[in-house]
């Protein structure tokens, strides 16, 4: 019997995908974002062990309030446990339960794409975080490069899987207009996307860092205004109708 790794759960979750969801935070991540607001979830010895058995027995007890919804894997990273992640979404699928894989890809190898593709035989929508468009600087920002993320797109793209774009817009770091037209016209290559979500920075998580005794990466970065934000998806708008022209 396989066993994962997680770090909670969470019974009503309502901007983790369509509807009212099951969240599973996985635990253990190899990215280090510097605005990352779960660094509870990063060491991947951490959390406690369970079965897909145990979390849909969890499931069930709320189904009632989730039959719009479905399960959603989030974290941490996901990918990082790809069996055990696998063996979830195969019975949840089983119990006819919609499933969105809420992923990073850090962990994706476009040389080696077996146990992802298990996955995504029963996964039906992903939430695919893209953190920056610039290779240099999503390694400043993240410590790993995105060319295995960007591959990851272009992957759902090719298996024809629904996939939704989060992107966190941060004061001095992911807010340059040219980055962010060139996010859309990567976006404008993806016939399978379905929505876009232009996520503003916000520093609610240093507590977090505070109790964990690290020291906060953004310091005093100001949070991101909603105008702010609005005006970073409308540029991503235009550079994917850019895009879409060519």
């Amino acid at each position: 019997m396989i066993k994962g790794r997680i770090h909670s759960t969470e019974s009503f979750g309502t901007v983790d995908g369509p509807g009212v969801r099951f969240v599973v935070f996985f635990q253990g991540c190899p990215l280090r974002c510097k605005y990352c607001h779960n660094p509870d979830t990063w060491a991947f010895d951490g959390g406690r062990e369970v079965t897909a058995e145990e979390l849909l027995k969890e499931y069930d007890s709320y189904k009632e309030f989730l039959k719009s919804g479905g399960i959603t894997a989030t974290g941490g990273e996901p990918l990082a446990q790809p069996e055990f992640l696998a063996e979830l979404f195969r019975m949840a699928k089983e119990k006819k339960i919609h499933t969105c894989l809420d992923t990073s890809a850090g962990c994706f190898d476009p040389n080696n794409t077996a146990k992802v593709d298990e996955v995504l035989e029963y996964t039906d929508l992903v939430m695919l975080d893209i953190k920056h468009i610039d290779d240099e600087e999503h390694k400043k920002l993240t410590g790993h490069t995105n060319r295995n993320i960007l591959a990851f797109a272009e992957h759902l793209r090719d298996k024809g899987i629904p996939v939704w774009i989060r992107h966190v817009v941060v004061p001095g770091i992911t807010d340059d207009e040219g980055e962010l037209f060139r996010l859309g016209e990567f976006l404008a290559t993806l016939k399978n996307l379905k929505a876009l979500d232009v996520l503003p920075y916000h520093d609610m998580a240093k507590p977090k860092y505070e109790n964990l005794g690290i020291e906060y990466p953004l310091g005093d970065t100001p949070p991101l205004t909603k105008d702010e934000a609005i005006k970073a998806r409308e540029i991503i708008i235009k550079g994917i109708k850019s895009g879409l022209k060519k």
